[in-house]
């Protein structure tokens, strides 16, 4: 789960992105920016731009995400990641 004080340190749109990614994540599941930004009224190129940005602060998130693919959008793979207790 996500707070308000891992969220802090992300613009509007990424935070917009991350929940949705949260709100539809179960392990491991693939998103292209299309779908993304179809369904929270951005462009694509916004939410590929806004999920580099994602990515490269993703530590506090407990998420894993990686640019996975490309054909007409670009698909992300987004991993929730193992907590360090679960991990022991």
């Amino acid at each position: 789960m996500i707070d308000s004080i891992s969220l802090a340190k992300f613009n509007d749109k990424q935070q917009r992105i991350v929940a949705h990614l949260y709100s539809r994540l179960d392990g491991k599941v693939y998103f292209k920016s299309r779908q993304i930004a179809a369904e929270l009224g951005l462009s694509p190129k916004e939410v590929g731009a806004n999920m580099a940005g994602i990515q490269e602060r993703d530590e506090d998130l407990n998420l894993i995400i990686e640019k996975w693919g490309r054909s007409k959008s670009v698909t992300w793979k987004v991993t929730a990641a193992e907590s360090d207790s679960a991990a022991s």
